[in-house]
């Protein structure tokens, strides 16, 4: 699936202060505007697989709610993005199928704007969070809900907005988009839910137009280009083999990974990493008899990656190929999508999905020191 690759990101809570806070240059810098919105949503279920097609037949309708907090220059990567806005909403969806009930959700997001001016914004927007759903796939009461098998699952955001001032403060908001909920096969059934959103709704903007807090370029000073530097990490995750078996299994990884910084916004890295998943050491034991031989489930891989940065905020992606696999469970390369936090200059964490060819392997939560 398309979508699979950023389906179960969760910003940590550090990182979330960091984004709405937003630190500042000097002590009596002020915040940066708030703008406060509603919108009606109508979407359908797109039936990206024959297992979902008998429940893409409604037409989900939904409500947003949403803050979000112009960043003014206060630090220097407002100004590289081209001042982008940071914000939380909440999204309510009735999914008009009784299978599929309804469903809450909560996401973080940034909102990047690429025309901007005294009236007129074209925006575009992604964002991430999680989502409630009452009503989950079961195995006696409910196994025609394919979509949905756990309560959590987490939810993608990508969205073209154009806001259109009709007073001072006030905007016409007009969007369409696509809002995605998985559960990163933590639990199966995974198809998870795809739906394209066509929105309509309205801004408040306590400041309009926009003036940033520092009119001056941003520098490159302090931003360490052209450093080198080294993470040791390590993770934990787990997965459910099959619906028939609803135990999770453990799923552990350490890494060592080498870094440059090659630009304001750009890491690019490389590194080696292993693997032992433990539903792999179930499998084993389900299709080979006793006394068979049973191949070595670790793995080791090598990988190369990229770091697009938002202060101490990263947003990872990985290329990775098996070097030692000798349990072929899997295609011979894997990518990986996340989010990273440095909650220090030397301690960072990160959520990240670890995919198969398009298909969630696990969800990774891994902690990790830069040296």
């Amino acid at each position: 699936m398309l979508f699979v690759a950023v389906r179960a990101f969760r910003i940590p809570l550090a990182a979330l202060a960091g984004l709405l806070s937003l630190p500042v240059l000097g002590q009596h810098a002020a915040p940066g505007p708030l703008i406060v919105g509603a919108y009606a949503q109508g979407s359908f279920i797109i039936a990206h697989t024959p297992a979902v097609k008998h429940l893409a037949v409604s037409h989900p309708t939904g409500v947003e709610l949403n803050v979000q907090r112009q960043t003014n220059g206060s630090e220097p990567w407002h100004a590289w993005y081209k001042y982008p806005k940071i914000g939380v909403n909440f999204v309510y969806y009735d999914y008009h199928n009784p299978v599929l009930g309804r469903s809450y959700a909560s996401s973080i997001y940034i909102n990047k704007s690429f025309l901007r001016t005294a009236r007129h914004e074209l925006n575009f927007r992604i964002g991430t969070g999680i989502g409630y759903f009452p009503v989950r796939f079961d195995l006696e009461t409910n196994h025609k809900n394919t979509i949905v098998s756990s309560r959590l699952n987490a939810m993608l955001q990508t969205r073209v907005e154009y806001d259109v001032a009709v007073t001072e403060h006030w905007a016409l908001l007009l969007g369409l988009g696509l809002n995605h909920y998985s559960n990163g096969a933590t639990t199966k059934p995974n198809f998870g839910i795809n739906l394209p959103t066509l929105l309509v709704g309205f801004n408040y903007h306590q400041q309009r137009p926009f003036q940033p807090f520092s009119p001056s370029p941003a520098t490159n000073e302090g931003v360490g280009l052209g450093r080198n530097f080294l993470d040791l990490s390590t993770s934990i995750g787990w997965k459910q083999r099959n619906e028939s078996d609803r135990r999770k299994y453990a799923v552990n990884s350490v890494s060592i990974m080498g870094g440059r910084r090659v630009n304001r916004k750009s890491n690019l890295v490389l590194g080696l990493e292993g693997f032992y998943d433990r539903s792999l050491v179930a499998q084993l034991q389900d299709t080979t008899r006793s006394g068979e031989y049973r191949p070595d489930v670790k793995k080791a891989g090598v990988f190369v990656g990229h770091e697009l940065l938002f202060g101490r905020l990263a947003f990872v992606s990985h290329l990775g190929f098996y070097v030692y696999n000798p349990y072929k469970s899997n295609k011979f390369y894997y990518e990986r999508l996340g989010l990273k936090y440095h909650v220090t200059d030397r301690f960072w964490g990160a959520l990240d999905l670890k995919v198969h060819r398009g298909a969630a392997d696990v969800v990774e939560l891994k902690i990790g020191t830069t040296l």
